[in-house]
């Protein structure tokens, strides 16, 4: 057990490690494109199933409540939270639908669209990048490989792994970076 323990920790590590250093740029680029967002009074909207619906709540939680600094709370919300709008989209149109619904209901134009999934391929993901890409919403992409969702969002970080597990635990360390990122840059300690 000791040498399995040991294996998983070290293939998290390096997934991250890869994950971080090849997205550099980017994570920078998104850290000012939140920030700038949320300073001109936009929101986030954040979006994934399973395992990715709860980094989702996790990071809008991150948000709205704080990080690490003391701080007002930023708009950021998880769509994957109201039961009756996601069972009602899903049962009156189609789960494909539920995401987008909401995005069409709650986007404007210069908020963020944030969708994650560790397949890239989830069909409600993708649906709602283009309904946001539609809006002038920006959007990003947190996806494994890549997938169809890769091709439509605007900012996308894929992850270089095959492993869900692995996939989610890069995808929380790089959302644990933006908001500490998004933090410190709007409130800057002195």
């Amino acid at each position: 057990m000791k040498k399995i323990i040991l294996q998983q920790l070290e293939e998290s590590l390096q997934i991250k490690r890869q994950f971080i250093e090849k997205h550099l740029d980017r994570i920078i680029f998104a850290a000012e494109k939140i920030a700038a967002c949320i300073s001109a009074g936009n929101k986030i909207l954040i979006f994934g199933n399973g395992g990715s619906a709860a980094d989702a709540q996790h990071l809008a939680a991150e948000f709205v409540n704080r990080f690490k600094i003391e701080r007002p709370p930023l708009a950021a919300i998880a769509l994957t939270t109201d039961t009756s709008i996601l069972t009602s989209i899903g049962n009156d149109y189609r789960f494909d639908d539920i995401f987008s619904k909401q995005i069409e209901a709650l986007g404007k134009k210069n908020d963020i669209a944030w969708g994650i999934s560790t397949s890239g391929n989830s069909r409600n993901i993708i649906q709602a990048i283009e309904v946001a890409n539609e809006k002038e919403i920006f959007s990003i992409a947190l996806t494994g490989r890549g997938g169809a969702l890769a091709k439509c969002a605007k900012l996308v970080f894929t992850a270089p792994s095959d492993d869900t597990a692995r996939i989610q635990e890069a995808h929380i360390t790089l959302g644990h970076i933006l908001c500490d990122l998004v933090e410190r840059t709007l409130f800057p300690q002195e």
